[in-house]
């Protein structure tokens, strides 16, 4: 397992969680010993926005023991009081099923308590109205919540949410189908999807990613976007190039798909190419450089991913992003345009001019 920290909070966050979307469907033997040996297998990150209440009870028989080495994902607005997930702005409503979701995980306290599925501003507006963000931060001042988090689906409705200056983390819907504007929750065009990647890195803010097969959709070639199946590695690697991500959260039913999920770490670069995407890439996507290194092998020993990435960040006020690119063992001014990347790149980016434009800019 890889981990990488949440630059707000210092927490050390394994780059592959795990949702919650299936595990409620395995009985509770099985799931408990598929959670545990998530944990044992590195695992650390776990969201808690279950398909129903079943499953708090089963992490809490998994991890209580291990509860301090494990970091929970708690909704504040996810309504359980049926047992099947609901959505809720009542407040009494959340008080309670915080309640029961805290006894049913044997544990007093909540790593990342989120703001629950804010998808339109007028859900935004209501949860602050109703009380609910006070209620999280009332429990933030007296410790039983770490962190606060966010999750949504709308471009628009994160940066006002990112405005408020509250949130260390998102959950944010990561994938390219939706990304280039296909599926269900694909809200946002294509600029306002990288805007967030990009300004939450520049700030810190670490995203955790839901759907990341587009609810399965880019796994068969019948119902993918781009006409041909994506391997859920190559979907793993998109979400993790992204600017900002730090773990990605997957749904898991039994110890065969973790086992499938954590080999991840075993495949050779060709099976974590998805460079076929850009054979697909909608007008406004073409010639941006999505940090995909498909271009790679670079001749001089470029890393010309993170450098266009580094370059992006300081564009945006990143004032991190210069230490980081002068930290890279190549930069822009080591390119003698040999043009291979151009060649490679499936997004049509000029790399050899966007190198001298970068060297430009970092006054190399």
């Amino acid at each position: 397992m890889k981990y990488r920290t949440n630059r707000r909070t210092g927490d050390r966050i394994s780059e592959i969680g795990m949702g919650t979307a299936y595990i409620v469907e395995a009985p509770l033997k099985e799931a408990v010993k598929t959670i545990r040996k998530a944990y044992e297998s590195g695992i650390n990150y776990f969201d808690l926005a279950a398909g129903d209440g079943t499953a708090f009870a089963k992490f809490g028989e998994a991890l209580s023991d291990v509860r301090s080495g494990a970091m929970y994902q708690i909704h504040f607005g996810a309504d359980y009081s049926k047992v099947t997930y609901g959505w809720t702005l009542d407040l009494d409503t959340v008080k309670r099923s915080v309640d029961k979701m805290l006894r049913d995980l044997k544990t007093d306290y909540i790593d990342y308590g989120f703001i629950h599925c804010q998808d339109e501003s007028r859900d935004w507006k209501n949860y602050r109205d109703n009380g609910i963000l006070d209620y999280i931060l009332k429990l933030k001042k007296e410790g039983v919540v770490k962190h606060v988090g966010a999750s949504s689906h709308t471009p628009s409705v994160i940066q006002e949410i990112i405005d408020a200056d509250i949130i260390d983390m998102l959950m944010f819907s990561v994938n390219p189908a939706y990304d280039w504007h296909h599926g269900e929750y694909a809200f946002g065009g294509v600029d306002e999807r990288a805007e967030v990647y990009k300004r939450c890195e520049s700030l810190g803010i670490g995203i955790s990613v839901m759907k990341p097969f587009s609810g399965g959709q880019l796994l068969k070639a019948e119902t993918s976007p781009f006409g041909q199946a994506l391997t859920p590695y190559q979907c793993i690697k998109y979400a993790l190039d992204k600017p900002g991500v730090l773990t990605v959260l997957p749904g898991i039913y039994n110890e065969q798909e973790l086992d499938y999920l954590l080999d991840y770490y075993n495949q050779p670069e060709e099976a974590l190419d998805y460079g076929i995407i850009g054979s697909f890439a909608p007008p406004e996507a073409t010639g941006k450089c999505v940090y995909c290194n498909h271009c790679a092998p670079c001749p001089m020993g470029i890393d010309i991913g993170s450098v266009n990435k580094f370059y992006d960040l300081a564009r945006i006020g990143d004032g991190m992003a210069k230490e980081h690119y002068l930290a890279l063992e190549k930069h822009a001014s080591d390119c003698i345009g040999c043009g291979h990347c151009n060649d490679r790149c499936p997004f049509s980016v000029n790399q050899v001019s966007r190198m001298q434009e970068i060297c430009d800019y970092f006054g190399e």
